[in-house]
C-alpha cells in the first residue's frame, strides 16, 4: 500500500489526467477515516461535518460495518436477485421493521436517483397515470426522469431535454399544489428537507394538508428521504414525525447512510402501492447485492447499538446553543443533523476558510447557508472545536464582505 500512496501534486495530475472534471475537488487525499475524522496522504486530519455529502453516517469505517463487510465478501460477493439470499432478506426485515408501520416492503437498488426514479414508476403503475408534481428547490438526483423532478434550476437546465410528465408547485406552499393537482396526476413527491435548496423546510400542516389532498385525489405521497433518512433528523426517518405532522407517505425512498459508503439505495412501499408491482415491473442488476445488503444491517445495527439518534437530538440542541455566541450566523436552519447555517453575507469565504483550518463543510445554492451534514457520531467536543474555528475565521476574514 505504501508504495501507492502519493503526494497530493502526484494523484491530482493522475485523477485530471484520467477522469472527467465533473466535480470541483478540495486540495485534500483521502486515505482513511475514522469516526468524524478524515486523513489526508500528508498526514493532516479533518473534522468532517459533511460526512461525504450525507453518507458516512455511522462515521467513517465504524468497525461493526466494516466486519459484516469484512465477513459477507469472504462468504460471496455477489448474486443476482435471481436467487434467494439470506443477507438480503435479513437487510429487508431490518429496514421494514425500523419503518412506520404502514410501510411493508422494500425494494432495493443502487442509489437515490435510482430509488425516485422506481417510486416514481410504482406510483405511475398503481396510479394509472403519468404526471408528477416535485417542487420549487427540490433536488431527486442525476438522472433522467429524476433530474427533470428537480426545479433547482442549474439541474434541471443539465438534464434537457427534459422527461416529460414532470409539473412544478411551490414548496411549503399547499395552494399552489391544489393548483395542478388534477386527474392527470400520478404521484407527490418532495425532500420534507430542502438541502442542497439552503436547507429549507416546511410547517407541519403542508405535510398533513398535502395527505389530504393526495387521498381525496387518488395520489401517490412519495418523500424522497435519501438526506433525511436513516437518523439523520434524530429519528430514523422525517416520515411520522413530530415535524412532518405524523404523516407517513405512501413510498419513501433511501440511500446515503443507508450502506455507510457501500452503494445502495431502497424504497419503503405501503401495501397499498405493492399490490399494483406485478414481475418484471421493476428491475436492477446490482440492487440487493451481498455486500450492500451486509453493510445496510450493520449500519442499523450501529446506529441502535450506539444510541445515535439520541446522540443527534443532543448534539444538535449544543450547536444550536453554541451558535448563538456567533452574530454572523442570523439562523441555523433544518432538523438534527442536516443543518443549514445562514450567515449576513455569502458562507463561501467561511466555507474555504474553516477547510484551511481542518474542519469540512458544505455549501448550497444559497449563496448565504453553510451545509452541516455529519456523521450522527459527532459529540458536543466536535461541536465545541468547530465552533472555536468558526471564530477564528471569521476574526481573520474581517467581515464575510471583504473576503
Amino acid at each position: 500500500m505504501e508504495a501507492h500512496r502519493g503526494e497530493l501534486t502526484e494523484v491530482t495530475a493522475l485523477e485530471d489526467r484520467f477522469l472527467l472534471a465533473t466535480y470541483k475537488k478540495m486540495p485534500i487525499v483521502a486515505e482513511r477515516g475514522k469516526g468524524v475524522w478524515l486523513y489526508a496522504s500528508d498526514g493532516q486530519k479533518y473534522l468532517d461535518l459533511y460526512g461525504g455529502h450525507a453518507v458516512a453516517g455511522t462515521g467513517h469505517s465504524h468497525s461493526h460495518v466494516v466486519a459484516a463487510i469484512v465477513e459477507q465478501a469472504e462468504e460471496l460477493l455477489f448474486y443476482s436477485n435471481l436467487v434467494y439470499s439470506e443477507v438480503r432478506a435479513r437487510a429487508a426485515e431490518k429496514l421494514a421493521s425500523i419503518a412506520p408501520e404502514s410501510l411493508i416492503k422494500v425494494f432495493f437498488c443502487n442509489s437515490g436517483t435510482e430509488a425516485n426514479e422506481n417510486a416514481m414508476r410504482m406510483a405511475r403503475l398503481a396510479s394509472g397515470r403519468e404526471n408528477v408534481i416535485t417542487f420549487s428547490g427540490g433536488f431527486h438526483g442525476r438522472t433522467a426522469d429524476a433530474i427533470s423532478a428537480t426545479f433547482l434550476e442549474k439541474y434541471r437546465e443539465l438534464g434537457k431535454p427534459n422527461v416529460p410528465g414532470h409539473l412544478q408547485a411551490e414548496f411549503g406552499d399547499i395552494e399552489s399544489v391544489r393548483k395542478v393537482a388534477d386527474e392527470t396526476v400520478a404521484a407527490i413527491m418532495l425532500e420534507p428537507i430542502q438541502s442542497m435548496a439552503g436547507v429549507r423546510t416546511a410547517a407541519p400542516q403542508f405535510f398533513r394538508d398535502l395527505r389530504k389532498l393526495c387521498d381525496a385525489q387518488g395520489i401517490v405521497l412519495i418523500y424522497d428521504e435519501v438526506q433525511t433518512g436513516i437518523g439523520r433528523t434524530g429519528e430514523w426517518f422525517f416520515a411520522g414525525s413530530e415535524a412532518a405532522g405524523g404523516i407517513v407517505p405512501d413510498v419513501i425512498t433511501l440511500a446515503k447512510a443507508l450502506g455507510s459508503g457501500i452503494p445502495v439505495g431502497a424504497c419503503l412501499v405501503s401495501e397499498k402501492i405493492a399490490s399494483h408491482i406485478k414481475e418484471n415491473d421493476l428491475g436492477t442488476t446490482f440492487g440487493g447485492g451481498m455486500i450492500a445488503m451486509a453493510a445496510v444491517t450493520a449500519t442499523l445495527e450501529a446506529i441502535e447499538n450506539d444510541s445515535m439518534l439520541e446522540n443527534v437530538k443532543e448534539v444538535e440542541a449544543h450547536l444550536r446553543n453554541r451558535t448563538t455566541e456567533i452574530p454572523q450566523v442570523t439562523q441555523v436552519r433544518g432538523l438534527g443533523f442536516l443543518l443549514g447555517l445562514e450567515f449576513a453575507d455569502k458562507a463561501a469565504p467561511i466555507h474555504k476558510g474553516l477547510l484551511e483550518r481542518k474542519v469540512i463543510t458544505g455549501t448550497s445554492s444559497d449563496p448565504k447557508v453553510l451545509r452541516l451534514l455529519p456523521p450522527l457520531c459527532l459529540r458536543p467536543s466536535d461541536i465545541d472545536l468547530f465552533i472555536d474555528e468558526l471564530k477564528m475565521v471569521i476574526a481573520n476574514l474581517g467581515s464575510p464582505r471583504e473576503a
